[in-house]
Formats: structure tokens, C-alpha cells, sequence
């Protein structure tokens, strides 16, 4: 999340846009099936369902696609079964990474990843390796074109956020997870439109890295990143912000 919020701006500016929109929305896809399996189809009683929805909206996604994969979730519409999994490792220069994934073949994804780890200087670890490194945090982000410092300050540590961060073109707010709704919720209410929502991983503490080890970190994330069955990557990897857009090609 903060570190994350920057590597998803970096991300986004440097992807073609038909691509990007293509690979957002298979996650997409899958994290709603699944939100509506678990938690069933009314994203008023599902608070994963209606953060997935939320960030699929803000990505353009056309109604049509968020209601079959709802309706797939539910089993009102035929569709794949995916498993849920995370794996835990070490990037080059001891960044911890937790990498969570939605499957139909678990034994095939976990051999994939761990051949991403190997190749650009990683290793897959045991669970629990890093898990401890990391705390879950609700994140929100808001461009910001759409608020200032001050306004969202008032609004959203009055509903409960913990912490206000600054992740270049974008605010971060960052909330203990049962806070996240009322967050949310204060938010729209003050017509205050933002770009994502979700509850992940947050690290405890980061590692700054720069130059040559900087890039080869990129290369790894990049590379879990572009795996097809990767729903979501933690790292405590901090980095400066323009100098990795450079090494990235943005």
C-alpha cells in the first residue's frame, strides 16, 4: 500500500492502456466470482464485493461484465471454480513478498511462481516466512484532482482512517479494515470520488532500494505482476518514485 499505491500509478502510466484494461479486468472478474461466492450476491451485506465492484466501476468496467461475474459467483451462471492461495518469499536484497493468487490449478501456479522467484534473484519461502512483516490495513485511494490535503483530512479521521499519505498523484488513506466502509462511506457522502478501495497486506517496515538493485526488483515484480493468476503483490520494497518510473520506462 504505501510503496504499493506508487508501484500501481508507475504501473498504470506505463502500460498501454487496451492491455492494462484487459489484464484489470480478468482480476477484477475473479475477485468479484469469488466475493460473491463466499459472501453471496448483495454487495450491501458483502463488504468484499462491494470494494471489488467499487474498483471495477473506477476502472470503466461495463455493468454487464460486473453482473455475470456476480451472477457466476452466486452459480446463477455456469463458470470456473478458483482457489485462493498466497505465497510468501524473499525478493533480491531480503524485500519480502506475499503473492496472492485465484487458480483453477494450484500445483501448476505455485511451480510458475517459483520459477518467477528463481529467475530474477528471488526465492519462494515457506508460509508464515514474511507473513509476520505485514499487517492487514484498509487502503483508499483518492486522486488528487479530487480533494485537498485538509478537506480529506477532516473528513475521513472523523470516520475512523488512521493515517493520511501522500503517494505522489494520489492520497492514501490507510484505516484499520472494520473502519474501511464508514471511510468509504464518509467519502461518497462528501461527493468525494476515488480510484480504488480495497483491504491488503501492509508492511511494517520497508527497504529503500535505488540504481542497478532498484531494477532488479522491478524485473521481479514485473514478472509476478504479468502472471496470469496474480491477484494481488505486498512488498516492503520503497523506492523514489521518479527514479523508478526512469528504470521502468515510464
Amino acid at each position: 500500500m504505501s510503496g504499493h499505491s506508487k508501484w500501481a500509478t508507475i504501473k498504470h502510466k506505463k502500460a498501454a492502456t487496451d492491455a492494462r484494461r484487459g489484464k484489470v479486468f480478468t482480476r477484477l472478474i475473479k475477485e468479484i466470482t469469488i466475493a460473491a461466492r463466499h459472501g453471496g450476491g448483495d454487495a450491501d451485506a458483502n463488504p468484499r464485493l462491494r470494494a471489488a465492484i467499487l474498483t471495477a466501476k473506477s476502472e470503466n468496467m461495463p455493468a454487464d461484465n460486473i453482473k455475470r461475474a456476480v451472477q457466476r459467483g452466486t452459480g446463477e451462471l455456469p463458470g470456473v471454480t478458483f482457489e485462493e492461495a498466497a505465497f510468501e518469499g524473499y525478493g533480491p536484497h531480503g524485500v519480502a513478498l506475499i503473492v496472492e493468487v485465484a487458480t483453477d490449478n494450484r500445483n501448476r501456479t505455485v511451480s510458475e511462481i517459483r520459477h518467477l522467484f528463481s529467475r530474477f534473484g528471488g526465492s519462494l519461502g515457506e508460509a508464515g516466512c514474511v507473513a509476520w512483516m505485514f499487517h492487514k490495513r484498509g487502503s483508499i485511494s483518492v486522486p488528487k484532482q479530487n480533494a485537498t490535503e485538509d478537506q480529506l483530512m477532516n473528513i475521513v479521521l472523523d470516520a475512523g482512517a488512521e493515517d493520511l499519505r501522500d503517494d505522489g498523484e494520489q492520497w492514501e488513506i490507510i484505516s484499520p479494515p472494520q473502519a474501511q466502509d464508514a471511510v468509504a462511506k464518509a467519502l461518497k457522502d462528501a461527493g468525494i470520488e476515488v480510484a480504488s478501495s480495497e483491504v491488503g497486506l501492509l508492511p511494517e517496515n520497508y527497504i529503500k532500494l535505488d540504481g542497478s538493485k532498484a531494477q532488479q526488483m522491478v524485473k521481479l515484480m514485473d514478472a509476478i505482476e504479468e502472471h496470469e493468476d496474480v491477484q494481488h503483490l505486498y512488498s516492503n520494497f520503497d523506492f523514489d518514485a521518479r527514479e523508478l518510473e526512469q528504470v521502468s520506462g515510464g
